[in-house]
């Protein structure tokens, strides 16, 4: 297997490490070579690992090009969060404690470098940050009241680390590179406890009142218990067996920290925190589906260095896409060529790299469901009235805010659009997702793997009925089971 340390500027890259080459980020993100190697490991090296950054989206990329990354963007996630953190690190809290026990200020910062400290008594204490985040270079932060708490983790660069500690970091990268291989709750008198996440301020919420009602009836008649949480409740979680998400999921909001706490804790999930992580990133699907020959829109990542040639490729009008834009927020489409640069600026200054789509007219979309590799419910989406878009948040109407729906049966919709929404969700695997697609000219194309979608009373139920609902009940039972 290929290996590649990813870093911002290779020329300031202080360590000599035997077989594997050093290249830069700009490199790996854009450079069409990396995109087609077909098995590497990538060691992301990055000074910033921030939301969007270039830092991100290297580990973003590279499990979308099938590589494996360390970090993988959930850990990157994950580091942000200090909820999360403090999650993780109770698991092995005796050890924490115990490595600290003879400091004797109220303050230490903990430097970890390749899962290593300087000092050989705090081992075993670095080992498993190491384990839990697989950040090369870490820094803890730590204060004592009645006992030791973690006040801050960050990643830092290869720059901050102190001159006495080179050595000893160069001892620890050649012993790290050299290795071959990088590291339930109870039933009651119920079936299983669950937890449906609802934000009572969500502007776009995947389920309406009417159905989350039917989702609790038809619980209660599987024996299950359900209950309707919100943001507020994250510290109740552990006291149910699964968790649903119906509020939007974006990386940066709490329906990820409520997935990456139930994962930990072994609750049941619909969906996964990869899910979101995955599907809330246009940067990251155009690539995988590129990857995975599933046919979209002409898709172009666009960057500081390509956005004058973007147009050549694309045409006009055309469409641009923020990397976390959902229910069409962050969905913008430039008509000539200044609306389009002036557009690109803006964005450019939120992300890194965006994404620029050719302009596919239609009346509507199909919208498959599929619930681990099943479909379960087919719908058309018509474009809002007047509107290029589902959804038209710009309406004075809010009645025209979004389009028309027309639900049918499974047995009459395309063999092909079926196949091509099977095959676009097993790229996410198991779980629930709607799955966008466009025919022009008898020519299909993916628009959208959505992680969290619309399951409304009257649209998505109206062919089939309750056994919607049963179905995704069903999926967390055997996920429990």
């Amino acid at each position: 297997m290929n290996k590649y340390i990813v870093v911002n500027q290779p020329e300031k890259w202080n360590f000599s490490i035997d077989n594997i080459t050093v290249i830069s980020s700009q490199d790996y993100l854009t450079n069409p070579k990396y995109s087609l190697l077909k098995k590497a490991r990538i060691f992301n090296l990055c000074k910033n690992y921030s939301y969007q950054s270039k830092g991100y989206y290297v580990s973003l990329l590279a499990e979308a090009r099938g590589h494996l990354p360390i970090p993988t963007t959930k850990n990157i996630v994950d580091l942000k969060a200090l909820k999360l953190v403090r999650i993780v690190s109770d698991e092995f809290d005796d050890v924490l404690q115990q490595s600290l026990k003879n400091i004797k200020s109220q303050n230490f910062t903990l430097s970890i470098y390749f899962g290593q400290n300087v000092a050989h008594k705090y081992k075993a204490l670095s080992a498993l940050f190491y384990k839990h985040f697989q950040v090369p270079f870490l820094r803890v932060n730590f204060s004592h009241t009645t006992k030791w708490n973690i006040q801050s983790v960050k990643a830092i660069s290869e720059a901050e680390i102190p001159a006495e500690h080179i050595l000893s970091v160069q001892e620890f990268a050649n012993q790290y590179f050299a290795k071959k291989r990088y590291d339930t709750a109870k039933i009651a008198n119920y079936d299983f406890d669950l937890a449906i996440l609802v934000n009572p301020n969500d502007p776009a919420p995947p389920s309406n009142p009417k159905a989350l009602k039917k989702f609790i009836e038809i619980a209660e008649k599987m024996n299950i218990y359900a209950e309707i949480i919100e943001p507020k409740d994250l510290s109740r979680l552990s006291s149910f067996d699964a968790l649903f998400l119906r509020q939007s999921t974006e990386v940066n909001n709490e329906a990820y920290t409520f997935a990456r706490k139930a994962q930990q804790e072994g609750l049941a999930i619909i969906d996964y925190p990869d899910a979101i992580l995955k599907c809330c990133n246009k940067v990251y699907m155009a690539e995988a589906m590129n990857n995975a020959n599933i046919s979209t829109p002409k898709t172009i990542i666009v960057h500081s260095n390509n956005r004058n040639s973007v147009l050549e490729q694309t045409g006009l009008p055309c469409v641009l896409k923020a990397p976390d834009s959902t229910f069409s927020f962050g969905v913008k489409k430039a008509k000539n060529k200044e609306e389009f640069n002036a557009l690109v600026t803006e964005m450019l200054k939120e992300s890194d790299l965006i994404i620029a789509q050719e302009f596919c007219p239609s009346d509507y979309d199909w919208r498959i469901g599929i619930i681990d590799n099943k479909p379960f419910y087919a719908c058309k989406y018509y474009m809002a009235k007047g509107h290029w878009q589902i959804y038209n948040w710009n309406a004075t109407d809010k009645n025209e805010q979004d389009g028309n729906a027309d639900c049918l049966p499974i047995e009459e919709v395309p063999k092909n659009v079926i196949d091509m929404a099977l095959k676009s969700a097993k790229l996410m695997g198991l779980g629930l997702y709607g799955i966008d697609i466009k025919v022009i000219d008898d020519k299909l194309m993916v628009i959208e793997i959505n992680d969290n979608p619309n399951i409304d009373f009257g649209v998505e139920d109206a062919y089939y009925g309750d056994s919607v609902y049963t179905e995704i009940l069903t999926a967390l039972k055997k996920r429990l089971d």
